[in-house]
């Protein structure tokens, strides 16, 4: 089992409403960055930009796009990691999938839909966490705006890593750039956090700011401009941070009621 894991962040604008167009601008680029890294991870709906018209696009586009994860994933040997709108019985979600290279697919839906865009009103939540094991770390799922709710988010040592993918504003930048970090700390875990750049048809701007940190909140990668950032991370040296300071061990317990 290995002891490091480079992953890549694939900071991008995104085509409005074109999930065709955004896998092929992800296509394009893929066969380099496989060649550096063991998980790519891209923003949130990835292949749509964050609409809350998800029927403008066919229903069939999320299985394509799963099944294009998967095929790519097995092609080039690597993880993908992103979130799309994805019809399941009747009912949309903002689900983020984690593909690995050997066929596995996990999911996890959005627990905090976003109510001051109308998110609530289009998809709905999820209620269950989802932790996916790979080469040896552990990585919780979290989406944009489960960002801002610390006690979804809480560490019993379940996971190494709290992974988020998000179309963050630049209005709110600030939020981000301070939750994320603080995830990182309160939690003794790697905080990764995927943004896109560009702007949507609706006017809003997002300023990237994708970065990673370690568990005591030191930054290990950041960037505002477009482009692919990767990050080590190091098991070793995370469970020895939390063997010779214990923060974890002196935690609040309480029961998650939902």
């Amino acid at each position: 089992m290995k002891d490091t894991i480079t992953i890549a962040l694939f900071q991008t604008a995104l085509h409005w409403e074109d999930p065709q167009k955004n896998r092929e601008l992800i296509t394009k680029e893929i066969g380099t960055i496989a060649k550096a890294t063991d998980l790519l991870i891209f923003p949130e709906m990835f292949t749509t930009g964050f609409s809350m018209e998800p029927k403008n696009v066919r229903a069939k586009e999320g299985p394509m796009t799963l099944e294009w994860m998967q095929q790519t994933a097995k092609e080039h040997k690597i993880a993908l990691a992103g979130s799309v709108a994805y019809e399941t019985k009747g009912k949309y979600y903002n689900r983020l999938f984690f593909v690995t290279p050997e066929g596995g697919v996990h999911h996890y839906d959005k627990r905090h839909t976003f109510t001051l865009a109308g998110e609530d009103k289009t998809y709905a939540s999820g209620n269950e966490r989802t932790v996916v094991k790979f080469k040896g770390f552990r990585f919780l799922l979290q989406i944009c705006y489960d960002l801002r709710f610390p006690v979804w988010a809480r560490n019993t040592d379940e996971y190494d890593a709290i992974l988020y993918v998000a179309n963050w504003p630049k209005p709110r930048i600030v939020a981000w750039d301070t939750l994320l970090k603080a995830r990182a700390i309160e939690n003794m875990a790697y905080s990764i956090g995927v943004n896109r750049v560009g702007k949507d048809p609706n006017g809003h701007e997002y300023p990237g700011h994708s970065a990673v940190y370690d568990a005591l909140g030191n930054c290990i990668t950041f960037s505002d401009t477009p482009g692919v950032l990767y990050a080590t991370l190091d098991r070793n040296h995370l469970y020895e941070t939390r063997t010779s300071l214990g923060f974890l061990k002196d935690r609040d317990t309480f029961n998650l009621i939902l």
